[in-house]
């Protein structure tokens, strides 16, 4: 399922347009964005954990050319999926 269709779902079930169902998207992930930012997790019950994880910095090799490079410590973002979501899947 991508965005489009996500929309045109959640239009369906609360009875509103494709471009309000938008806009609930957008304002969701702009919330767990910034609750990432903030607190480094966000949890929603029964579904799952959003969680900031740091990635050490390490080395690596280019696959062209075989040399070693470095790589930068980095932040990624986790997603434990939650038991009612694990049970409906």
């Amino acid at each position: 399922m991508n965005r489009a269709e996500l929309c045109e779902t959640i239009a369906k079930e609360m009875q509103t347009t494709k471009a309000e169902a938008d806009r609930f998207i957008a304002t969701m992930l702009d919330c767990i964005t910034k609750g990432l930012k903030k607190d480094k997790t966000v949890q929603l019950v029964g579904f799952g954990t959003f969680i900031v994880k740091k990635r050490a910095a390490r080395k690596g090799r280019n696959p062209q050319t075989g040399e070693t490079i470095k790589i930068k410590a980095s932040k990624t973002v986790g997603f434990k999926a939650g038991k009612s979501l694990k049970d409906a899947v």
